[in-house]
């Protein structure tokens, strides 16, 4: 240890960025002065119930003391397969090209280093981007390119992330953008990995799947990961799958065996609840439109432009000021967001609002906007 330095300042390891919602801190306590509360609009994370069938399934298989399947029942990757043809017209997708994951961040903090990318290599992001992208890429030694809408990756490029609709701006890319982008990462030899969490979220837009056949019918090299955090509200039993080119998930099985990456079985049997019931992310797809139906305007006539956003839980708005400045002025109406900056240096003069909050919360953040 270095002079003065804090245990652990100079051990082995790669060597992550503070984890960026620490900064909040301050601003989440002047928020939390408001006389009414506050309106936590920072992060993304579910507020309503577990939909009842969906705590049944769980609570159904608590007595299950054996160790559950890496790759899942077969019944759970049945559900998926009928999901991914009903909800997103992605056909005939092998049973066995389905793998569960521990919800979609460790997924994506890890794929790197489980496809062996190794340093020296290239993983290419969003300009905007979900920070864990680049925190996966730092944890395998690779590099981090940031590529604005539309631009080829480099040579020496291993993974390409795509990410549709957006954390955070709610961009959606049509079937001809993500055709591209395939196109241009297969010409450096990358593969494409598709963040679809935020799939059945579409407002302005009807978002796609990188699996879909309008986008190509050579699944090679594809992947599409999965979450069943927002629009089943089971973030907290972290529950998720990946799926796509059947030798990488092949691959990727193996690994997640030997290193005991494995959903816990009652987990399993929810995912599989939740894959064959298409009511519930209705419902719940309908709460997310009354709430964006409310903020939106709100920030509008408050002199907020919301950008994209055409797709996801976000409105990713700016007032053409420093991102901070935009925060400070939300939380002395007490309300939390966060800042772009936390997405990429693009995002300096934004902030992105979630629509993660109860009716309640969210029509109070529109009448502090309006006084």
């Amino acid at each position: 240890m270095s002079p003065g330095g804090s245990p652990g300042a100079d051990a082995p390891g790669p060597r992550l960025p503070d984890f960026p919602w620490d900064s909040l801190a301050g601003l989440k306590a002047t928020a939390g002065e408001h006389p009414d509360g506050i309106v936590d609009l920072s992060v993304g994370t579910p507020v309503d119930p577990v939909p009842a069938n969906l705590q049944a399934a769980l609570s159904a298989a608590a007595d299950r003391p054996g160790y559950p399947a890496t790759h899942g029942t077969p019944e759970l990757r049945a559900a998926a397969v009928a999901a991914l043809d009903r909800r997103f017209g992605v056909p005939d997708v092998p049973a066995a090209a389905v793998l569960p994951t521990i919800g979609s961040k460790e997924l994506v903090a890890w794929l790197p280093t489980l496809l062996g990318v190794r340093p020296g290599d290239v993983v290419a992001i969003p300009e905007l981007a979900y920070p864990t992208y680049e925190v996966g890429a730092t944890l395998a030694g690779a590099e981090v390119v940031r590529l604005a809408p539309g631009e080829a990756p480099p040579a020496g490029t291993a993974l390409v992330w795509l990410n549709s609709p957006s954390n955070p701006t709610g961009r959606v890319l049509d079937a001809e953008q993500l055709a591209e982008s395939v196109r241009q990462a297969r010409a450096v030899g990358a593969v494409v990995a598709s963040d679809e969490c935020y799939l059945s979220l579409g407002w302005d837009a009807e978002p796609v799947s990188v699996l879909h056949p309008s986008v190509t019918t050579d699944r090679a090299g594809l992947l599409a990961v999965h979450s069943l955090s927002k629009t089943s509200n089971l973030a907290g039993y972290r529950a998720g799958f990946i799926t796509g080119d059947p030798e990488l998930v092949r691959r990727l099985l193996e690994l997640r065996k030997h290193a005991g990456m494995i959903v816990p079985r009652p987990v399993q049997e929810a995912v599989t609840a939740a894959l064959a019931d298409d009511v519930h992310v209705r419902v719940q797809k309908e709460l997310y439109a009354g709430r964006r139906a409310m903020l939106r305007p709100a920030l509008e006539n408050a002199g907020f432009t919301v950008e994209h956003s055409q797709g996801g839980l976000y409105l990713w708005s700016t007032r053409g000021e420093d991102a901070w400045e935009t925060l400070r002025l939300l939380a002395e109406r007490g309300i939390l967001a966060a800042p772009g900056t936390f997405y990429g240096p693009a995002g300096a003069r934004h902030v992105r609002i979630a629509l993660t909050a109860s009716d309640e919360r969210i029509a109070a953040a529109a009448k502090r906007l309006a006084d």
